[in-house]
């Protein structure tokens, strides 16, 4: 909500407001009484009345109903604003590999896992008028999250996303690009994207990446492979009931040759991810590369709050004049 003064040039009459109230105290200092008495001794005794207390109220109220007046003469207005999205952007796909080889440690100081969540995430907080889903792998593929612009239900979905159970433990990296696949299959954007995230190879699922590639060129979508990890070998947490956590160095096992071709077959790219830095550097490429143009066409509608000020300025004005002819009186 905005705020928008339809006549400002009537708040410049605002700077009579501290000339009179000086105006005022000047008056009431040099001032002199029109009645005068010879002694003024018998008063003493009586205490000074409430009005004598509230003798400055009307002109008080005099003030505050000329700022209010003044105010509603200029205008003020609220404005609300509504846009509509007359072309539509890109749907975004994420595959995220959750097996647990992802709980390695290399990325420091956290998993792997946890650093890909938090990077798509802020991948996600960048983009404006993208359909964005989740697809989660690992023995199994699922959808996290169907295509929505709704990123915060997207963020709290992502976040709840862990490390698969040890009994459903592979990377069935063709069905999650089958799964991928199936859900842009509908899709009428302009340009629709997969962004793979893995740090393995296919060892699980009845769809192989080829196959799952050659479906996602079929349907005109784009993918986007990403290889998580760092080279040689990495820290993988072991709980030992006995001696407690450990670690053991597990050698990267990524296939970056299955994921350089489902990328080409799909005219995308490939990238290689060793530590957090590099990974935020990919998903910002991949955010600059899949930007579209999209037409939005905004109004303004404006809601009139001088009604607010000229109510209370008048009441206040009617409140001074019956005050300052009855109760409040003052003797010339």
């Amino acid at each position: 909500m905005t705020w928008h003064w339809q006549s400002p040039q009537w708040l410049y009459l605002l700077l009579l407001v501290p000339a009179l109230i000086g105006l005022h105290v000047w008056t009431l200092r040099k001032g002199k009484g029109s009645l005068r008495f010879s002694d003024l001794r018998i008063f003493d005794g009586i205490p000074p009345s409430w009005t004598v207390h509230l003798r400055h109220l009307p002109f008080a109220f005099r003030m505050l109903a000329l700022v209010l007046l003044i105010v509603a003469l200029a205008r003020p207005q609220a404005g609300h604003s509504e846009e509509e999205v007359l072309t539509e952007g890109i749907d975004i796909l994420v595959a995220l590999d959750n097996s647990g080889s992802m709980a390695a440690e290399d990325f420091k100081p956290r998993n792997r896992l946890h650093v890909a969540k938090e990077t798509v995430a802020k991948f996600v907080r960048g983009r404006r008028n993208d359909r964005i889903g989740l697809v989660v792998f690992a023995e199994k593929s699922y959808t996290r999250c169907p295509l929505t612009l709704d990123y915060g239900v997207l963020q709290t979905l992502l976040d709840g996303v862990s490390l698969a159970p040890k009994s459903e433990d592979g990377t069935a990296l063709g069905m999650g690009l089958a799964t991928s696949v199936n859900r842009l299959r509908t899709s009428r954007a302009k340009s629709r994207v997969i962004v793979l995230l893995t740090d393995g190879r296919n060892n699980r699922g009845a769809i192989d990446p080829a196959t799952g590639a050659a479906l996602a060129k079929a349907m005109g979508i784009r993918i986007y492979t990403i290889g998580v990890g760092t080279k040689g070998e990495a820290p993988y947490p072991v709980d030992d009931p006995v001696f407690g956590r450990r670690y053991i160095y597990i050698p990267a096992d990524i296939d970056e040759e299955s994921l350089k071709s489902i990328a080409a077959t799909t005219a995308g790219l490939y990238f290689r991810a060793t530590d957090s830095r590099s990974l935020e550097s990919i998903f910002a490429k991949i955010d600059r590369m899949e930007k579209t143009e999209v037409k939005v066409k905004r109004y303004m509608r404006f809601t009139e709050l001088f009604p607010a000020f000229l109510l209370p300025g008048v009441f206040l004005f009617l409140l001074e004049v019956g005050l300052s002819q009855t109760r409040l009186r003052q003797i010339p």
